[in-house]
């Protein structure tokens, strides 16, 4: 055991393996990249219309199905479904694979992103609402300076599930010829070198723990309640008021 984590440390530490097309740094930017867009894109899919059937208060069985759809949607099935039908798309303009792992990606995110914001809005408090559109705000102040920020939170708890989930499933695509720390895996298993192995699920872990600390983080940020420190009232002693306490 101690050979094997020496032999995974002496090839983190070569320079050697950290450059070209297939070193180190260039697969972490493909698993990045790719992960990244697929969020970006999701949320663009999801999150408009979740918000805005939430605030009118519709599409609660279309956010039943997502929900379905998202623990029954085998990622690595729609990668297997996708590469065949991309696959004359990307012999032009990506890499092989590209497009198969970045739709499954996309569709992977997009359920925990739409079912977090459609449950974020509607659930803020009827009586905010009521009192806001009391005070002459039109609807579309309402959704965005309301609804929106107070269900902030739980809208970024999606993302965030939805963020780790892809950085994980990106893994994937080294199955269908996409680069990515998949391919170290893929690569180990072929040559039958576990330390290439160990290295490619380490650095997926380690990326799927510091993208899920960043939206944590991210996610206590954007809390209306946590983003202002509200200190506690002082309580006046018999000093303040000038009674002496003495004869």
């Amino acid at each position: 055991m101690i050979q094997f984590l020496g032999d995974v440390l002496g090839y983190l530490l070569d320079p050697s393996n950290w450059t070209g097309a297939r070193g180190l740094f260039s697969r972490i930017w493909e698993h990045t990249s790719i992960s990244g867009l697929g969020v970006i894109l999701a949320g663009l899919l999801s999150l408009p219309p979740a918000v805005l059937l939430a605030h009118r208060r519709r599409g609660e069985f279309l956010a039943v199905s997502a929900v379905n759809l998202g623990r029954a949607l085998p990622s690595f099935g729609v990668v297997g479904v996708m590469f065949p039908i991309t696959l004359s798309i990307a012999a032009l303009t990506s890499p092989l694979g590209y497009w198969a792992t970045l739709i499954a990606l996309v569709l992977l995110a997009m359920p925990p992103m739409f079912v977090n914001a459609f449950t974020a809005v509607r659930d803020v408090d009827d009586s905010l609402i009521e009192a806001a559109r009391g005070m002459g705000m039109s609807e579309s102040r309402v959704l965005l300076g309301v609804e929106i920020p107070l269900g902030l939170p739980l809208i970024m708890a999606g993302v965030r599930t939805a963020a780790v989930g892809v950085v994980a499933t990106a893994t994937l695509g080294a199955v269908v010829g996409y680069g990515g720390l998949g391919r170290y895996i893929i690569d180990g298993f072929a040559q039958g070198n576990d330390v290439l192995i160990f290295v490619g699920g380490l650095l997926v872990a380690l990326l799927a723990l510091a993208t899920e600390v960043g939206f944590g983080w991210l996610e206590k940020k954007v809390d209306p309640l946590r983003s202002r420190r509200i200190r506690p009232p002082r309580i006046p002693t018999l000093r303040d008021t000038g009674i002496r306490t003495h004869p």
